[in-house]
């Protein structure tokens, strides 16, 4: 696989910012063939015009992203304004199938890309989704088991208006993205932005969303001993702070899912968070904390950095809305930590409505995939 080129840029209008991001993508030997593109919602309502003046100045016909309240690229964040940040990689011929946007089920996309997949066996899948799909946990991990590794990364858009993504054109609504053949090789890892404060803890009692004990006890008593006296006597302080951990069974990392708690019920003593919650499942409460999400980013950074034998041709980098500037600070903390560890190196990507990595949708993850 040949090397990647990118471009990154702002300014007050989608001609300027596409005008200027095509001025830093430099010319690839044999000009490209794949393309990832993020867009700003500022742009949300100009993004066909974005797409048409790459896919014609650049003359790649595959591409593929999406919108996000901020998108990044190497060492930069940009928010709040027009922006682009743009990539073109070179990759093996046929070693890759960008597919439209799933809706529903995956039927139609069997039906165009199953001879592909019979052949090529993809190892991973780079995935944009629609926020306001209600199946997409449930088209991930049908699309996951679809790949030999059964891995997915990506995410979900974030816009103050127009969601759209790319996938050789623009599409709405569901699931779309590419597929990579083991032609490609990559290595992905993923950061959380929380830490556990109390033990893992059994749920005795719920239904759906709704705790009502946890290991034998009412669920917000244990709530109040793991969070501490201090936050257990305003408890409105701990909305954006505290979050439910659900573990991941089997994870060697000691993986988990980040999810809101979405509602306190004082009187009979339940809490109730933004997933449904499994009878004997297992809960842990977090803290979303800004130094140990720096520590976590920087362990993610050097287990990568260990595992490269060469400098990584080109990345994406999927971080939730609650990091970046909101967590990490407003100077791009988040990328320049990324290319003090790796280097300088074409990156691009965006911050996301939920992260996606294997076959589960997270929360205030980072989610970096590289091309080596």
């Amino acid at each position: 696989m040949a090397g990647f080129s990118f471009g990154h840029a702002s300014g007050d209008s989608w001609r300027e910012v596409v005008k200027r991001c095509l001025a830093a993508l430099r010319p690839l030997p044999q000009g490209g063939n794949l393309g990832f593109l993020y867009v700003t919602d500022a742009l949300a309502d100009h993004m066909d015009d974005v797409l048409d003046h790459f896919r014609r100045s650049t003359t790649v016909e595959h591409w593929v992203g999406t919108v996000g309240m901020g998108i990044c690229a190497t060492g930069v964040e940009y928010y709040d304004g027009p922006a682009v940040a743009a990539m073109v990689g070179e990759f093996p011929e046929d070693s890759f199938r960008v597919f439209p946007a799933m809706l529903k089920d995956l039927d139609d996309f069997t039906a165009r890309n199953g001879d592909w997949i019979e052949t090529h066996r993809p190892f991973l899948g780079l995935v944009h989704g629609d926020p306001s799909n209600p199946l997409n946990e449930a088209l991930v991990k049908q699309l996951a088991a679809r790949t030999s590794s059964g891995f997915l990364v990506g995410g979900l858009a974030s816009s103050r208006g127009g969601v759209y993504l790319y996938a050789d054109g623009l599409t709405q609504g569901g699931l779309s993205g590419v597929l990579f053949s083991e032609d490609v090789s990559v290595i992905t890892r993923l950061s959380q932005g929380c830490s556990p404060i109390g033990p893992q803890r059994v749920v005795t009692e719920a239904q759906r969303n709704i705790m009502i004990q946890l290991d034998g006890r009412p669920a917000l008593d244990v709530l109040k001993e793991d969070i501490g006296e201090i936050l257990s006597r305003d408890l409105t302080r701990i909305g954006g702070y505290i979050f439910a951990g659900l573990p991941i069974a089997g994870s060697d990392t000691g993986d988990y899912l980040v999810r809101n708690l979405v509602g306190i019920d004082p009187q009979n003593g339940l809490v109730a968070i933004g997933d449904m919650v499994e009878q004997r499942g297992r809960v842990m409460f977090c803290r979303r904390d800004a130094q140990t999400a720096r520590e976590d980013l920087l362990r993610m950074l050097a287990v990568i950095r260990k595992a490269l034998t060469r400098p990584p041709r080109g990345g994406v980098y999927v971080s939730c809305l609650g990091r970046g500037r909101n967590l990490f600070g407003e100077n791009s903390e988040e990328l320049k930590l990324i290319a003090s560890v790796l280097g300088d190196f074409p990156l691009v990507g965006f911050y996301a409505n939920g992260e996606i990595s294997q076959d589960r949708l997270y929360g205030y993850t980072g989610v970096l995939t590289l091309f080596v």
